[in-house]
């Protein structure tokens, strides 16, 4: 990997980062936009105050040196890399991206890299996903459907909820511990196939003092 970091890299940071493989096609490591911030030839070496000098510890600093002045991929790319299968569901993805904090995920499939799961291609899924085909339901089956998803969230208190649905319109009535199970709440509603509209007429009272509202099995005004 003698790859010179600057000319054949600059294209590959267009894209802000990617993963760099061996002549076998086997991952070594992954190189990012975060690599390269801080540099000696653009002048943005990352500055240390002179207690941090003192305690950081020569390890620490050597490895700032490298990153900061070498030429080639191999000694600034990072080697202990996070990477799924072909068959790794996107939603384990997002979670990997999430908790490790990072933008991209190489695809490994017997040794061999074979693409590349960033968190710009899971906004493009979502902003491409179609929706979900909406047959004529009635208010009836609407209300009931929605009232058992969220009785199988744990963050939603159904007992002071009263739901009414009309012309497939969802009219939200009761109280909340708070703003985001309000939202949440709104949310839920609102991709609930069958629904066109949604009106909040909900209540925010924190804590556990929200009164229960009497379930009624009402679907029209």
């Amino acid at each position: 990997m003698d790859i010179e970091i600057h000319g054949k890299l600059a294209g590959l940071l267009q894209a802000s980062g990617g993963a760099v493989a061996g002549e076998d096609g086997r991952l070594l490591g992954i190189i990012s936009e975060g690599d390269l911030i801080y540099r000696s030839e653009i002048g943005t070496q990352r500055p240390h105050p002179y207690w941090f000098v003192q305690h950081a510890g020569a390890e620490i600093l050597a490895a700032e040196y490298v990153k900061a002045r070498a030429r080639t991929v191999a000694d600034v790319m990072t080697r202990k890399v996070i990477t799924a299968t072909p068959e790794t569901e996107l939603n384990e993805i997002a979670t990997m991206l999430e908790d490790n904090r990072i933008k991209r995920i190489p695809i490994v499939e017997a040794g061999q890299i074979v693409g590349i799961v960033s968190r710009a291609n899971l906004i493009q899924a979502v902003a491409s996903a179609p929706r979900e085909a909406e047959s004529a339901q009635s208010d009836t089956a609407i209300r009931t459907k929605l009232l058992s998803h969220l009785s199988e969230q744990h963050w939603a208190h159904t007992s002071c909820l009263n739901i009414i649905v009309h012309d497939a319109v969802a009219e939200l009535w009761g109280t909340v511990s708070s703003d985001a199970e309000r939202r949440a709440i709104r949310v839920a509603a609102e991709s609930m196939p069958g629904v066109r509209a949604v009106n909040d007429h909900l209540l925010t009272q924190p804590g556990d003092t929200a009164p229960k509202v009497v379930e009624r099995d009402i679907t029209v005004r």
